[in-house]
């Protein structure tokens, strides 16, 4: 089961999600609300399971519609550490999430809140599950080799031929990328910080692959249409 977060930012539609990434809800089976993110619910055709957040964002009005539909409420202080989405993604692991695809993520009025958001793809929380931020435009994702001298990680990229791969460093860069049906190959080759090699790849297979033997590397996969 995965869940499906749903953030405070700009939100995509049901027709763009699905227009972009068939299948993009195969899995979910839990809807965690963060905050505000309890309005994109509608539009994506969901049901909230639980919402977790300060609500400064979603108000009172919209607390108390919440708790009238049977909704549990998580409400946390406004002075804390974590960010609502980030509180959102910890109370899906307690239910037993094994992965989760967060929506909302991207947009809104606060570039800072989408860079943070960004960041949570690399909470030690997750561990191995799958986690991928979307919205109709591009699906982000973070593979991780954190041991120098394990083995390599190798993940899979399929998708539509023609659509771009832009490969990011996270952190201090990235050690030994290989790549596989992306028309700009990568062999055994460093990815540093502040550089833009990776950016605008191209599949050029419906398998396509790239393996990493240290870092963390954040894939956006954007559909060619854009």
């Amino acid at each position: 089961m995965e869940a499906l977060i749903l953030a405070d930012g700009d939100g995509p539609s049901r027709d763009e999600l699905d227009r972009a990434w068939p299948g993009w809800d195969a899995a979910i089976g839990l809807v965690v609300a963060a905050d505000g993110g309890a309005r994109l619910a509608g539009p994506l055709g969901v049901v909230i399971h639980r919402w977790v957040g300060d609500g400064d964002s979603l108000g009172e009005a919209g607390l108390a519609e919440l708790e009238a539909a049977g909704v549990p409420v998580d409400r946390s202080p406004p002075d804390k550490d974590e960010s609502d989405t980030e509180l959102a993604v910890l109370a899906a692991l307690r239910l037993g999430a094994e992965g989760v695809v967060i929506v909302g993520a991207l947009g809104g009025r606060r570039i800072d809140h989408a860079l943070a958001n960004v960041g949570l793809l690399a909470m030690a929380e997750l561990g191995d599950r799958p986690a991928v931020i979307l919205d109709g435009r591009s699906r982000l994702t973070l593979v991780r080799a954190p041991d120098r001298g394990g083995e390599p990680v190798a993940r899979p990229l399929p998708g539509r031929v023609g659509d771009l791969v832009s490969l990011l460093p996270m952190g201090p860069g990235v050690e030994g990328v290989t790549t596989r049906g992306l028309a700009y190959p990568l062999a055994d080759e460093p990815l540093p910080p502040g550089g833009a090699r990776g950016l605008s790849n191209v599949r050029e297979s419906a398998d396509a692959e790239v393996v990493v033997r240290h870092g963390l590397l954040l894939v956006v996969e954007s559909p060619a249409r854009l």
